[in-house]
């Protein structure tokens, strides 16, 4: 089991509820590929999932199986509940795609230091943008 992150990975969920996430396919015409096709089968992902037309969101990491095209909401990292507690999905369309959540990322501003967000270390964003 890898962490994979990878762009343009949506489908779209019927599903209600607290539990795993059935997941419904790709949207046609769009472009974007399935999470078994960009993340493969048994890899964690970062993921979110918004309910269309409602403030319904939450931003975790998934592990998907592939098998049963179902993505496990492993770790809630945020949600609109404003806790780490998977929300409970009402009825309607979700859309579930792949992400990388700011409290994840270590990035350069425009004054070129390193910025570490979150956990993320000082020492080791400093050693990645040196790498860069």
């Amino acid at each position: 089991m890898a962490l994979v992150i990878n762009d343009r990975v949506k489908e779209i969920s019927t599903t209600t509820g607290t539990g795993a996430l059935a997941l419904g396919g790709i949207v046609a015409g769009e472009g974007f590929i399935t999470f078994a096709t960009g993340i493969g089968n048994n890899n964690t992902t970062y993921y979110a999932i918004h309910n269309q037309g409602t403030a319904e969101w939450e931003v975790g990491v998934g592990t998907l199986d592939a098998t049963s095209a179902n993505l496990a909401r492993t770790t809630v990292i945020d949600n609109s509940d404003g806790n780490t507690s998977p929300i409970t999905l009402s009825a309607g369309t979700k859309d579930v795609f792949c992400t990388l959540p700011a409290s994840k990322a270590i990035y350069l501003d425009a004054s070129t230091p390193p910025v570490p967000i979150g956990a993320a270390s000082a020492g080791f964003a400093l050693a990645m943008a040196v790498a860069l």
